[in-house]
């Protein structure tokens, strides 16, 4: 027993003298740049022309019968009205009727394009939430310092504040290096089928090739990551993808004063809590190794011991995750029950109920493997099981080694001082991806600055952007045209 206990302390004394090392030597990885010299920018009247635009009703319905194009072209005309120099020297091209592509030649032909994306569509106000906001959604209020509107964060933030900042270029006599184009989709929240999809294939008709494309998915976010006191600027170099399952009970129907043992509804809620209780396996790799690799170090010390020794911290470290709904999703597959139905009488057994469960798939996994998994964790006859359209797989994860990501991250440190820039994984879907097949280099990240609990505002109640922050978006896109 004695030389058990022997035994058992070296084994610790040896794995803490590793830790320690591998904790010494676990070093920034942040890269110094001086401040930025920013531009100045009148921030009463970018704020007016950001609200105004807010108040165009660009909202995309899934029933597009609902949608106002009216209302998208009145927004086209408000653009030309109020970026006169963008419009007299960038080429201007209505695609498909409603999205926007703007061309910006660069001085030298040679060099490889740049192409940064935005969308002008909005999500609906779900209906009965809209007396819980403070300002009217669509009514474009500047009140307490914010912006407030739906589209103040997802994305006319980004339309706005890229025309802005080339407007004041233009202004000063500026011409890019590289050439600049600006794509905006009409129909982002519902996953661009007849925007960014046609931008793309017109981009890939014309042989562009940019040197990196920029999108929303990424930002800075204060307590972004436990045990980081700095603010974390995520950069989205992946993207989930997406598959929602179809559940369908089948059973015999009758009356309810003599039921089986299970009714289609309690079969029907059986599989989906079996799914609910059987999560798709996940683990610390792939992006998200890539973030702890750089916020690690910028950590306190307990966080900062765990981060370097991952060959010994991981799974503890995916146990405590998994149990936070932003760590878990950036773990594994997640699982999530959508809609259910079911039964049109208190006294009717119902021969049949529905569920559907939408996965969001992590890099590394396949729309094929959800489907195969939900049958194997259901494993029912009486339930039925049905893959629905829109599936679209995770993207490939885009290289962080380029000179791309090097030039974004300093633009992001010299405007943003101080701030921690990490590569991450964008759980939710972006335009993004359907130009992955014209440049490998796609990251997404757009300088909206807040904290953890602004991530509701989000396609919910008041969306709004500081006015702060939005001088500073502006100022952002400056420094990085300039430096392109």
């Amino acid at each position: 027993m004695t030389r058990l206990l022997v035994w058992i302390a070296a084994l610790l004394l040896s794995l803490a003298a590793v830790a320690g090392v591998k904790t010494l030597l676990f070093r920034s990885r942040q890269v110094e740049v001086p401040a930025a010299k920013l531009v100045a920018v009148d921030a009463t009247a970018v704020a007016e022309r950001f609200a105004a635009a807010l108040r165009f009703r660009t909202i995309s319905n899934q029933d597009s019968s609902l949608s106002d194009v009216g209302q998208f072209r009145a927004l086209h005309d408000y653009l030309i009205e109020k970026f006169p120099l963008v419009h007299s020297n960038l080429k201007r091209q209505i695609v498909n009727d409603l999205s926007l592509l703007y061309t910006w030649p660069g001085r030298d032909a040679a060099r490889k394009p740049i192409l940064l994306l935005s969308h002008i569509d909005v999500v609906p106000v779900e209906p009965g939430t809209e007396g819980k906001w403070e300002h009217p959604p669509f009514d474009g209020i500047i009140a307490d310092g914010f912006v407030w509107g739906r589209g103040a964060l997802d994305d006319k933030f980004g339309v706005l504040s890229m025309l802005e900042a080339i407007e004041s270029l233009l202004h000063a006599g500026f011409q890019p290096a590289a050439t600049v184009y600006l794509a905006f989709g009409h129909d982002e929240e519902l996953g661009g089928p007849n925007g960014a999809t046609k931008i793309a294939a017109l981009l890939t008709e014309r042989g562009v090739h940019p040197d990196f494309v920029l999108d929303e998915g990424g930002s800075l976010i204060q307590g972004a990551v436990p045990g980081l006191t700095p603010p974390a600027a995520l950069i989205g170099v992946a993207e989930k993808g997406s598959v929602s399952v179809e559940l369908t009970a089948h059973v015999e129907g009758g009356h309810s004063s003599s039921p089986p043992q299970h009714t289609a509804i309690g079969v029907l809620s059986t599989a989906v809590h079996e799914l609910e209780r059987h999560p798709m396996p996940g683990g610390i790799k792939g992006t998200l190794r890539l973030l702890l690799d750089r916020v690690g170090p910028e950590m306190s010390f307990p966080y900062r011991l765990a981060m370097a020794n991952l060959w010994l911290t991981a799974p503890l470290l995916d146990r405590v995750l998994s149990r936070e709904a932003a760590g878990n999703a950036s773990l594994r597959t997640t699982t999530a029950a959508t809609m259910i139905s079911g039964g049109v009488k208190e006294n009717v057994l119902p021969s049949s109920a529905r569920a559907v469960v939408n996965f969001r798939i992590l890099p590394g996994d396949t729309i094929d493997g959800v489907v195969e998994h939900v049958r194997q964790v259901v494993s029912d006859p009486r339930v039925e099981v049905r893959t629905l359209e829109g599936a679209r797989e995770a993207t490939g994860q885009s290289p962080v080694d380029t000179p791309s990501f090097a030039q974004l991250e300093r633009i992001i440190r010299g405007v943003y001082p101080g701030t921690v820039v990490a590569p991450f994984l964008t759980i939710g879907g972006t335009d993004s991806r359907h130009y992955s097949g014209i440049c490998p280099n796609v990251y997404r990240f757009t300088p909206i600055v807040g904290e953890r609990s602004d991530l509701a505002r989000l396609h919910g109640t008041n969306e709004r952007t500081s006015v702060a922050h939005y001088v500073q978006a502006i100022q952002f896109f400056v420094e990085l045209l300039k430096n392109l």
